[in-house]
């Protein structure tokens, strides 16, 4: 039996926090020449113009690994990730002109909690102990960094509506995990260009578009690392780690975005995100250390993905197949115990 490695996702969550991190400094200096919702339109369309590159580069590569393509039965999660995408942005956006910003950075911070249980009530994800130990320390963690000032906070329906858009992402995030094990380049062209142009549409209805091509262009490039690449770390982790595992260390974007804000335009360290730093670490480690080892079954099924036929869940027989590849294949009822996270391959239930 080849064991399930988590290591490599772990990285690429944390890749994805990086590099969504970084995008804080250089997203504030771009909002002093363009508009919101002109910048969110950029960063998305940065993110499905530069993947669409990427794609062309690798379908010409020698050693391009075919992944598994979206089909007529992904369309209902890819329909949600589009709209959840445009819904959300909108609602954080009227509830910005209802409510203080200090409100918002904290109830910001559902989205983790948000996230986690959608995948466990709505998508059959299991939670274990250490994660949900993790998941309050990294809230924690959030809150302190995000609360500057008790008094800023204040529940009104401003608060009500970015709730309502962090339980939107949260939604999102888990629609996104339903197609983790298609092409995550795909995935992220689809993304960025269906959510790009709905937040074009609203720039425009809502006379907000300007013109200045150094900035758009920059807006663009940031979002191709910045949310085209992130996103694309993102789903990787999603395919092998799990919705709630992935945002616990997706969780660290925040202090990524502090620590470049530091560098970039030289905003104070506080004691504040010490100590956050310092809870986040703590929720981290019970994050990583988790381990997922049981009797365990998996209920026959058929479906498309990329897959190698050595790695214990994937012993069916093709001769004209070796090493990674992606094809429609049956995986027949299966009783076995080996250590695993919350990946497609194991969504079963716990007692």
């Amino acid at each position: 039996m080849k064991k399930n490695n988590p290591q490599n996702a772990m990285i690429f969550a944390f890749l994805a926090a990086l590099l969504y991190g970084i995008s804080t400094p250089v997203s504030k200096i771009l909002l002093n020449h363009i508009s919101p919702t002109l910048m969110a339109a950029s960063l998305y369309l940065g993110a499905g113009f530069g993947m669409f590159l990427v794609n062309l580069i690798q379908l010409k590569s020698k050693d391009h690994i075919k992944e598994a393509k979206l089909s007529r039965n992904d369309l209902p999660y890819v329909m949600g990730m589009i709209i959840l995408d445009i819904v959300a942005p909108v609602l954080m956006m009227f509830g910005l002109t209802m409510t203080t910003s200090g409100s918002v950075a904290l109830l910001n911070n559902f989205e983790i909690v948000a996230t986690s249980i959608l995948a466990l009530f709505l998508f059959k994800e299991t939670i274990g102990k250490s994660m949900w130990i993790s998941i309050g320390f990294i809230t924690i963690a959030s809150l302190i960094l995000s609360l500057n000032d008790l008094s800023q906070f204040s529940f009104s329906m401003g608060s009500i509506l970015v709730i309502l858009a962090t339980i939107s992402w949260g939604l999102e995030n888990n629609c996104t995990r339903m197609l983790s094990l298609k092409n995550p380049i795909q995935i992220v062209m689809i993304k960025g260009f269906g959510s790009g142009l709905g937040a074009l549409i609203i720039t425009i209805l809502s006379h907000q578009f300007t013109y200045n091509l150094s900035y758009l262009l920059a807006a663009l490039f940031l979002g191709f690392v910045a949310y085209g690449l992130s996103i694309y770390f993102y789903i990787r982790a999603q395919r092998d780690l799990g919705a709630s595992r992935t945002s616990t260390f997706y969780a660290a974007a925040p202090f990524i975005g502090v620590l470049a804000s530091w560098l970039v335009i030289g905003e104070d360290i506080t004691i504040t995100f010490i100590v956050a730093l310092f809870v986040m670490l703590i929720g981290t480690y019970f994050a990583v250390s988790e381990e997922h080892n049981h009797l365990h079954i998996h209920e026959k099924v058929s479906h498309n993905h990329l897959h190698s036929h050595d790695d214990g869940h994937h012993d069916h027989h093709e001769d004209h197949f070796s090493g990674e590849h992606s094809h429609e294949h049956l995986h027949e009822y299966l009783e076995h115990h080996h250590k695993h996270t919350q990946d497609m391959h194991h969504r079963h239930a716990h007692d």
